[in-house]
């Protein structure tokens, strides 16, 4: 799975720019800045990963289609199949 982190502490905020991000082809550690908000292309996490972020009671898990989203503290996270990502990167 591709990560997209986006630093913010604001569903609100997120939810205005989820979609714009999502179409971002951005390289992986590249780091844009979208109203005032960084996104970052965090490259490959483990399968692991996302059973892991479940069992910790700090970490909201929400999903979109095939798309799953972190959120905790002031970081979301965008967990992207390998595949729908590559379609992006240009």
């Amino acid at each position: 799975m591709r990560c997209i982190s986006v630093y913010t502490n604001s569903f609100d905020v997120f939810s205005d720019a989820y979609e714009v991000i999502r179409q971002m082809a951005l390289k992986e550690d590249e780091e844009k800045v979208i109203d005032g908000v960084v996104v970052q292309e965090s490259g490959t996490v483990p399968e692991h990963y996302l059973n892991k972020m479940r069992t910790r009671r700090n970490v909201a898990i929400m999903k979109d289609d095939e798309v799953m989203i972190l959120q905790r503290d002031d970081l979301f996270e965008i967990l992207l199949p390998d595949d729908e990502r590559e379609s992006y990167v240009m």
